[in-house]
């Protein structure tokens, strides 16, 4: 049943040392102040899981959160590298990273089966390329039925999942428009959930035509937090900050320049900074 709390509160009642967790949004509402909260609060050794990892992840890496990462592709969209994944890759800073690569089908089955209590998931993929050659989880099984050999990995079954959307009632019951990835599949495979929304309202609206909605007996926490996934967008809310991805690839370049903005901007503010964030990017993009 879902708990209407603060974003401190949630993430110190869902989110522990040596989980695996599950920040999701695919391009729109990223939870980026979910994230900011749990490196706040100092989590360490987690298992990371993300079909294409990008600023919040790189952020949780340079920061010292995060022990191994399963992924799909993993940078700064349309701009280039991950500086602190690449350099916790290459070397071993601030501590060495463990990985887990997939595609992105596999990564979307493993979560729908995992959702669906199921122990792997199966699905024609991984045909021709090499990434069955450096992942052993990766494995080949054949139908029973049709003879056919199929890909099959383990689902995935996070402790916890954390994801941002437009709004929830003041039951718990949560809506997501707009471009979805697998926020619904996460929070259903999770042990446990967070879900940060732009509005809490008396009743949810009429539905979208893609609209999904979260009975709040699927869900467990949620907050209240204006403009949480900036700088990427919400659909209805505020536009994408463009300029701030491409900002971000100096920043997180050099170690000392990291670090200073991740003290200024996260360890020094709460989540309460990213609705003035939100506000002024949507006025200027008006």
């Amino acid at each position: 049943m879902a708990r209407i709390t603060s974003l401190s509160e949630a993430i110190a009642g869902a989110v522990h040392d040596g989980d695996t967790v599950a920040l999701e949004g695919f391009t729109h509402l990223i939870p980026h102040a979910a994230c900011h909260e749990i490196i706040r609060q100092g989590r360490k050794d987690l298992t990371l899981v993300r079909m294409t990892p990008d600023l919040v992840y790189d952020q949780m890496i340079g920061m010292g959160c995060v022990k191994k990462l399963v992924f799909s592709w993993g940078g700064n969209p349309g701009v280039g590298s991950l500086h602190r994944f690449r350099d916790a890759v290459e070397n071993g800073w601030p501590h060495k990273l463990e990985i887990e690569e997939h595609s992105h089908a596999a990564m979307a089955n493993a979560y729908e089966a995992g959702a669906s209590g199921l122990p792997c998931a199966i699905f024609r993929g991984y045909i021709g390329g090499d990434l069955p050659k450096v992942n052993a989880k990766i494995k080949r099984v054949t139908c029973p039925f049709t003879g056919e050999e199929l890909a099959a990995i383990p689902s995935h079954r996070p402790d916890v999942a954390v994801i941002h959307a437009q709004r929830a009632d003041r039951a718990g019951n949560v809506m997501i428009e707009g471009v979805l990835g697998v926020q619904k599949e996460a929070v259903l495979a999770s042990k446990r959930s967070v879900v940060t929304v732009e509005e809490i309202v008396d009743e949810l609206p009429e539905r979208s035509l893609n609209a999904v909605v979260l009975p709040h007996w699927t869900v467990g926490h949620v907050a209240m937090v204006p403009g949480g996934a900036f700088p990427s967008y919400a659909q209805g809310y505020y536009p994408r900050n463009n300029s701030f991805y491409k900002a971000w690839d100096d920043i997180a370049k050099d170690r000392d320049s990291f670090h200073a903005w991740m003290k200024t901007n996260v360890l020094d503010k709460g989540p309460d900074a990213f609705a003035q964030y939100a506000r002024k990017h949507k006025a200027a993009a008006e």
